[in-house]
C-alpha cells in the first residue's frame, strides 16, 4: 500500500486509483477467528487453508534457475518482495486459483512499495494473504536474540503495507525463531513482539487482523513452545499457531507419518492451528497424499489447513512451477499432482453461529533443560524513554561510529563488547532465561554504547573525546532515571540511531497519510538526510 510519490500533496487521481486498485479487495470477505476455528465474517461459514508459499520470480543464470526470495529451506537473502510485478501476480493468481488454493504466504515484502495491484489480482482470484512481518535484515536473532526499536519500527510498517486489505489473513511474527532448545530463550523476544503487533493493530486499524507464530517440529521443544504462545494474558498470546511438518513423505498414513501423534498433541489447544509449511520432498514428484487426511475428519476438528511449500522451483526442489526470465510459467508434476489431491477433498465445517467454544488457553511451560524462556517478556520499545536518555548523556558515540553503523556494525559491537567487559551493562542488556530487562535494553546499539560511555566516564564529558569513538554532549536532562518511567507510544515520533521512521495513523481518521524515512544523529550535529514517503492506509 506504500507508494513513493514526487511531492507530498496527493493528486485526485492517485487518491481516485488507490481505490480503483482497492475495489476487488474490498469485495473479499474478510477472515474472522473464535475459538479455535476461522471463519468468512459475511457467511460465517469455516474458513479451511488451502495455501501455497509464495516466492519471488527467478533469476536463470547458466540454465540454473535461482529464487532470490527469503526461503527457511534455501534462497538467497537479498530483500525481495513477490507482490510489487503486476503481471507476475496475475498469471500465479490463476494458476493458484485453478490449483483450488485460497492463501498464499509471503516471507518477505519491501513496506515502502505499492501493493495494491497484486493484492487485487489475488482477492479477485478468492487468496487471502498470510505475511510475515519478520525478514532477514530485520528480523530477531535466535542465537543473540533482542528486541528493539528498530525492529519494532520494521514490523508496524509491514502492518501499515497490508492492513488496508480485506483479504490479508493474519501476521507472523515469527517463523522457527527457536528452532532447538538452546534457542528457546529466543522466544521470548519473538513474543513480546507478538503483543507489540497485536496492540498496534488494536489501537490504530479499522479492523483486528491477527497475529501468530509458525513453529518448526522440534521433538525436544514441541510442546513447550505451543504452549508458550498460548500462555499468559489475551494481548500477549498468539491467535493462530502454525507448524512447518515435513513428517508425511511418499505415501504414508495418518498414523505411520506422526499426523496422528501432532493432531492429538493439539485437541485441547485454544487457538487455531493449522500447517503452516507442508510437503516433505524425499520421494519426487510429491504425490500430496497427506492432502486428504488434513481435510478427512481425522483433522478437520482440529487443524484448519495448511500451506504447501513452495511455488516456483529451486535448487532444493519444492517448487510446483518452472519460472523464467521471459515471464513463462510452467507447471510441473508436484502441481498436477496437488491439484489432483485438493479436487477430492471437501472439508466439512461448522457455522459460526452455532459454534461456542470451550477450550482454555495454556499454562506457560516450567523452565527446564529443553525449555529456558521466562515468561516474563521484554517491554515495548519506547521511542520517548531512548530520547530522553539521550538527552541525559555526557558522552555520546562519534561521527565515527556512526559512519561505520550506516553500513557495518562491527565497530558498534566490538565497542560494546569492550566497555561491557569493564562495566556493568546490565541497564542496556535483556536476559530472558531470568526475565530480566534492562531500563533502555531496547534502545538502538548506537544509543546502548552512547549510555555506555557516559557510564565509563562517570558522567565526566571531558573524560570522553580521547578514544575517537565518542565525544562531549551537552546534557539537556538532568534527571536520567525520569526516562525509564517514559511508556512506549506508537512509533511516530524522530528516532536516533539512523533507522526507519514511521507514523501511525488512524484509519478511523484519515484515508491517505504521510510518513517520513529520516536518518538523524544522535547529538552530534551531523546532516543528515531527510526524506518524505507517502502512503495510503
Amino acid at each position: 500500500m506504500f507508494g513513493i510519490r514526487g511531492a507530498t500533496i496527493l493528486s485526485l487521481a492517485t487518491f481516485l486509483s488507490f481505490f480503483s486498485l482497492n475495489a476487488d479487495a474490498a469485495d473479499l470477505h474478510s477472515i474472522e477467528i473464535k475459538g479455535t476455528k476461522l471463519f468468512d465474517s459475511v457467511t460465517k461459514e469455516q474458513f479451511f487453508i488451502k495455501g501455497q508459499h509464495l516466492d519471488i520470480r527467478p533469476i536463470d543464470t547458466s540454465d540454473r534457475t535461482y529464487s532470490v526470495a527469503y526461503q527457511p529451506r534455501g534462497g538467497l537473502l537479498t530483500g525481495s518482495d513477490p507482490l510489487t510485478n503486476e503481471a507476475s501476480c496475475q498469471k500465479d493468481a490463476q494458476l493458484m486459483k485453478d490449483l483450488g488454493l485460497n492463501v498464499i504466504r509471503v516471507y518477505e515484502i519491501d513496506p515502502t512499495k505499492n501493493h495494491d495491484a497484486c493484492m487485487s489480482a489475488f482477492a479477485s482470484a478468492g487468496i487471502y494473504l498470510l505475511l510475515d512481518i519478520a525478514t532477514p535484515k530485520y528480523s530477531i536473532n535466535r542465537v543473540t536474540p533482542e528486541y528493539d526499536l528498530t525492529l519494532y519500527r520494521s514490523f508496524v510498517a509491514a502492518i501499515d503495507a497490508f492492513a488496508g486489505y480485506s483479504n490479508t489473513l493474519g501476521f507472523v511474527a515469527g517463523n522457527e525463531v527457536s528452532n532447538d532448545k538452546s534457542t528457546s530463550p529466543a522466544s521470548a523476544f519473538v513474543k513480546a513482539a507478538l503483543r507489540d503487533a497485536k496492540q498496534y493493530i488494536k489501537s490504530n486499524k479499522q479492523r483486528y487482523i491477527p497475529v501468530g507464530y509458525a513453529s518448526n517440529d522440534d521433538q525436544y521443544i514441541r510442546d513447550a513452545i505451543k504452549d508458550y504462545f498460548n500462555c499468559g494474558d489475551d494481548m500477549s498470546r498468539a491467535d493462530f499457531f502454525g507448524v512447518n511438518l515435513y513428517e508425511w513423505c511418499g505415501n504414508s498414513t495418518f498414523q505411520t507419518s506422526g499426523y496422528s501423534e501432532r493432531t492429538k498433541e493439539f485437541e485441547n489447544y485454544s487457538i487455531p492451528v493449522f500447517l503452516s509449511e507442508y510437503g516433505c520432498n524425499a520421494v519426487t514428484p510429491r504425490g500430496f497424499t497427506e492432502v486428504a487426511a488434513l481435510y478427512s475428519s481425522d483433522m478437520t476438528g482440529v487443524w484448519s489447513g495448511g500451506i504447501v511449500y513452495e511455488w516456483s522451483q529451486e535448487d532444493n526442489n519444492y517448487g510446483l512451477v518452472k519460472l523464467d526470465t521471459s515471464g513463462n510459467v510452467t507447471p510441473l508434476p508436484d502441481y498436477q499432482n496437488l491439484k489432483a489431491q485438493l479436487a477430492k477433498v471437501s472439508p466439512q465445517g461448522v457455522s459460526m453461529n452455532s459454534y461456542n467454544p470451550t477450550k482454555q488457553p495454556a499454562n506457560c511451560p516450567a523452565q527446564n533443560a529443553n525449555w529456558q524462556a521466562s515468561s516474563v517478556l521484554p517491554p515495548t520499545p519506547s521511542e520517548g524513554s531512548c530520547k530522553c536518555m539521550m538527552n541525559s548523556l555526557t558522552c555520546v558515540v562519534s561521527k565515527t561510529v556512526l559512519d561505520s553503523a550506516s553500513s557495518d556494525k562491527t565497530l558498534l559491537g566490538t565497542q560494546l563488547n569492550a566497555i561491557c567487559g569493564m562495566s556493568n551493562c546490565s541497564d542496556i542488556s535483556a536476559d530472558s532465561t531470568k526475565g530480566a530487562y534492562g531500563a533502555f535494553s531496547f534502545c538502538t546499539p548506537e544509543d546502548k554504547l552512547s549510555y555506555m560511555y557516559t557510564v565509563a566516564s562517570n558522567g565526566d564529558g571531558s573524560k570522553c573525546a580521547s578514544s575517537g569513538y565518542s565525544m562531549q554532549a551537552q546534557p539537556q536532562n538532568a534527571d536520567i532515571s525520569s526516562c525509564s518511567k517514559i511508556k512506549a507510544t506508537n512509533p511516530d515520533t524522530g528516532i536516533s540511531g539512523g533507522h526507519i521512521r514511521v507514523n501511525a495513523v488512524s484509519e478511523a481518521s484519515l484515508s491517505a497519510v504521510a510518513y517520513q524515512v529520516q536518518l538523524i544523529s544522535s547529538a552530534m550535529g551531523a546532516t543528515f538526510l531527510l526524506y518524505a514517503i507517502e502512503y495510503f492506509m
